[in-house]
């Protein structure tokens, strides 16, 4: 902690603001008064004392904090393995289901970005997160009742539609946030283990959501639920929703009794912009070699031990002329993240176009995955005779059970992200992941063929799944865990280790990284149906070119993606959605 003495008792007290790395926080203490963590029989006690240590929230405290990300992830689970069946059975061709799922992408790329500038800038006295986390629970709450309502085919399926679009709205309004209010309450020795509890909880809510989906009881459980106009499966589909809601509700109200933050103060939310420093980072780079010491330290703090007395004043004076007016808009926050890219250094280039072949490889998967066993699989049609709807909806429960050995893996996997990059390096660990997929996705296609040569083998067309082929399906799930893990985590770090030197520009990188996700998946949602259908129908043909994919992102990982040092730092895990 560093004080300066000036006339008139002034005392200024320098917090480091963990969550932008290189902005601080100034508590002014007239005549002299006590700063925090002085001892009131001491005056000089902030002279004699070192730099504070970054306010550590206990282990008990921050997992119970982060306990909203499973309620969140329980209705992501659902939404991925029960949604693009469902819409299907409302009527809507699998060619055009895709269609349905462009929501994500465009509320990815325009809520998420413009909400974490809000809650970085809000000063409401619950605090920055806790406010965009409640109205992002409620939304969801709101958006899951309708999906879980039912009537006639049409009217369903309108309802159907718009509570899909207002969940993926909802969900991005809640993710942001939720992941940076975890990096508000860890310190700096926290890190680490907050990323692996903010895994452990996603694991969880991936666990019982895909449980639910996989479920075919719940029509038993609750059979007031069920209509002449909701069958089984759609009274499944209410049934799984409605407890989601409660789940998230629950969650909901954990995280926000258990996450003290304290409120931001009106002048330290005009200082809160990144986007400056990445802007201007040459400019910035350039000066930096003419400017003095003054005291930094490598984490762009300041020892108070070496900073005149008179640094507080020239330092203020400094902030109001180069601190720029940021419109916290949601065109400005778009177009700062779209002009941002000119600025960028060279080596993230390679990152951007590695990370969209990824997505472009992933996004086939996640439309379809219960979708591909219930068809190419069991051999059903959500649209087909009794007995064919009947192997559809088993195939669509046998893909969440898939899902959730996923989940499992996912989880673990987490875990062993750091050892392999420290031990292989980003470069490589990324690009193992890609060939991993691409192996994976061309099993899919291969059994997918044996599949059909052997229900075109029997002579009357027993409908429902060969054992080996789905055990071997239900491997390929599980197997794709850990280069989920990969993707969800290494370019972030790969990310955040590129930006390092742009002056505090990471957030909106990060956000540029961000076009690379939802441009791939706005490009598979359009195209993926008529894709399929330009091939006869069905998964087989979105898989086969999302191998492609891959392929080409393992092979562009290894030859164009900077070289980094094997001294890897996380930078969190960032789920789907």
């Amino acid at each position: 902690m560093d004080s300066a003495a000036g006339g008139g008792g002034l005392t200024a007290i320098r917090l480091p603001y963990r969550h932008l790395r290189d902005a601080e926080m100034e508590l002014v203490s007239l005549n002299g008064g006590t700063p925090r963590g002085g001892s009131p029989k001491d005056p000089d006690a902030t002279h004699q004392q070192g730099p504070p240590a970054a306010r550590t929230t206990t282990t008990r405290k921050l997992v119970l904090a982060c306990m909203v990300a499973a309620g969140v992830q329980f209705g992501w689970a659902l939404q991925l393995s029960l949604l693009t069946p469902y819409i299907q059975t409302l009527g809507i061709d699998h060619a055009m289901a895709s269609f349905i799922w462009l929501c994500g992408p465009i509320t990815g790329f325009v809520v998420q970005p413009c909400v974490g500038v809000w809650s970085d800038k809000c000063r409401s006295k619950y605090g920055r997160r806790r406010p965009f986390i409640l109205a992002g629970c409620l939304m969801i709450c709101f958006a899951e009742i309708p999906l879980s309502t039912a009537g006639s085919r049409f009217r369903a399926a309108i309802i159907f539609v718009l509570g899909f679009w207002m969940l993926d709205l909802a969900n991005n309004t809640v993710q942001g946030p939720a992941r940076a209010l975890l990096a508000d309450l860890s310190g700096p020795d926290q890190c680490n283990s907050a990323n692996a509890i903010f895994c452990t909880w996603m694991a969880v809510g991936n666990v019982l959501g895909f449980s639910s989906g996989a479920s075919g009881n719940w029509h038993k459980w609750f059979p007031f639920l069920m209509t002449r106009a909701c069958c089984e499966a759609c009274s499944n589909l209410k049934a799984a929703f409605l407890v989601a809601v409660v789940f998230l509700l629950f969650c909901m109200s954990v995280t926000l009794y258990f996450a003290e933050e304290i409120p931001l103060e009106p002048t330290d939310a005009q200082r809160l912009s990144d986007s400056a420093p990445l802007l201007n980072g040459s400019r910035d780079d350039n000066n930096a070699s003419n400017e003095p010491h003054n005291g930094a330290l490598p984490n762009g703090h300041t020892d108070g031990s070496n900073v005149p007395a008179n640094s507080n004043a020239e330092d203020s004076n400094s902030n109001r002329e180069n601190v720029e007016v940021f419109n916290d808009g949601p065109g400005a926050v778009l177009v700062n993240i779209l002009t941002s890219m000119r600025h960028l250094p060279p080596g993230m280039y390679s990152v951007l176009l590695v990370m969209a072949l990824t997505w472009l490889s992933w996004f086939p998967f996640f439309l379809f995955d219960t979708d591909w066993m219930g068809r190419e699989v069991y051999h059903g049609d959500p649209n087909g005779n009794l007995s064919e709807r009947k192997a559809y909806d088993n195939g669509v429960r046998e893909g969440a059970f898939g899902l959730l050995l996923n989940s499992v893996v996912l989880g673990i996997g987490s875990f062993l992200v750091d050892p392999l990059c420290r031990l292989m390096g980003a470069r490589l660990v990324w690009a193992i992941s890609n060939f991993t997929v691409f192996i994976c996705m061309l099993a899919t296609a291969i059994l997918s063929w044996i599949s059909f040569d052997l229900y075109s083998s029997k002579l009357h067309h027993i409908i429902g799944a060969n054992k080996t082929v789905k055990n071997s399906a239900l491997i390929v799930f599980s197997l794709l865990g850990l280069p989920l893990s990969i993707t969800y985590s290494v370019p972030f770090s790969v990310t955040a280790e590129l930006t390092a030197g742009t002056g505090g520009g990471q957030g909106l990188a990060t956000g540029v990284l961000n076009l690379a996700i939802v441009v791939p998946q706005i490009v598979v949602s359009l195209g993926a149906g008529p894709w399929d259908a330009l091939f006869g129908g069905g998964n087989v043909p979105a898989f086969a070119l999302a191998s492609v994919f891959s392929l080409g992102a393992g092979v562009l990982a290894v030859l164009k993606l900077p070289k980094l040092p094997n001294s890897y730092r996380s930078a969190g895990f960032h789920g789907f959605g």
